[in-house]
């Protein structure tokens, strides 16, 4: 396996040998995003490494978007800061419309757009998704969304975000896993007007935030898939992001070893 991607391998090792130590030193030390670095690896299509060649992406698998994360943190870098938009993508792919996969893939493929953020959890859930009470009411052409979400990265660094909501109460629906529903929130517009964005500190330089949402507007097209399915529309991305993560886990251990 390891001499089958070989070709990636080397690739991600030669871009990432373009940032030293240093650079992600300063980064940390500066508690600040390494725009520079992501930028280069989105320009060099690894961003966009599950997004399909009809809409601009590289057309690779789930192995090979793990030999990338695995050689970036290999390498000394940090996919932390850049993987979201990996897994966060496969929503949209594989339940969005026709018409949102057209109008976000391609210019999330091309760098223009950022898909890096999902928002799902929540302050007084615990692990048990099934009981957010983040909600989504549609009016018209449009959903008012009103709620909070907890532990939510790289929100700044983004101008889309995943968002799951209940869009029929708890009481109300037959299996508990129902009545949740997908949303596209384009947080350039959201943010200031139905949206805030509260930072939470931390001991690494990792960005991480809680959203408050007030009566935010979103237009009803925004919806994802069919309504009360977001539950399982979520767990495609959490599964391939939990496989993502595993992957740059091995890449951190391979640093450290050789290391020593």
């Amino acid at each position: 396996m390891s001499e089958a991607y070989q070709d990636i391998r080397d690739a991600v090792r030669a871009l990432c040998a373009e940032f030293p130590p240093e650079y992600h030193r300063q980064i940390d030390q500066d508690r600040s995003y390494p725009e520079a670095f992501v930028d280069a690896l989105t320009k060099a299509g690894w961003m966009a490494a599950l997004i399909p060649e009809e809409y601009g992406g590289s057309g690779l698998g789930l192995t090979e978007a793990s030999v990338i994360m695995e050689e970036i943190n290999r390498s000394g870098g940090n996919s932390g800061a850049c993987h979201g938009q990996l897994y966060n993508m496969g929503t949209l792919l594989r339940h969005g419309s026709n018409a949102q996969k057209q109008k976000y893939l391609p210019r999330i493929a091309s760098g223009e757009l950022r898909l890096q953020s999902m928002g799902v959890t929540e302050p007084t859930t615990g692990t048990d998704t099934t009981k957010i009470k983040t909600k989504a009411e549609k009016r018209g052409e449009k959903y008012v969304i009103n709620g909070q979400k907890v532990w939510i990265s790289r929100v700044q660094h983004s101008d889309l975000m995943i968002l799951l909501a209940r869009t029929t109460p708890l009481a109300e629906v037959k299996k508990k896993s129902l009545g949740m529903s997908i949303f596209i929130v384009d947080l350039r517009n959201a943010i200031g007007n139905g949206l805030e964005v509260k930072p939470i500190p931390n001991m690494v330089n990792h960005e991480t935030n809680e959203l408050f949402f007030d009566n935010l507007e979103i237009p009803a097209e925004n919806l994802i898939g069919e309504e009360g399915m977001g539950f399982k529309y979520i767990l495609d991305g959490l599964n391939a992001e939990r496989a993502l993560i595993a992957a740059e886990c091995i890449g951190d251990g391979y640093w450290f070893t050789e290391k020593v």
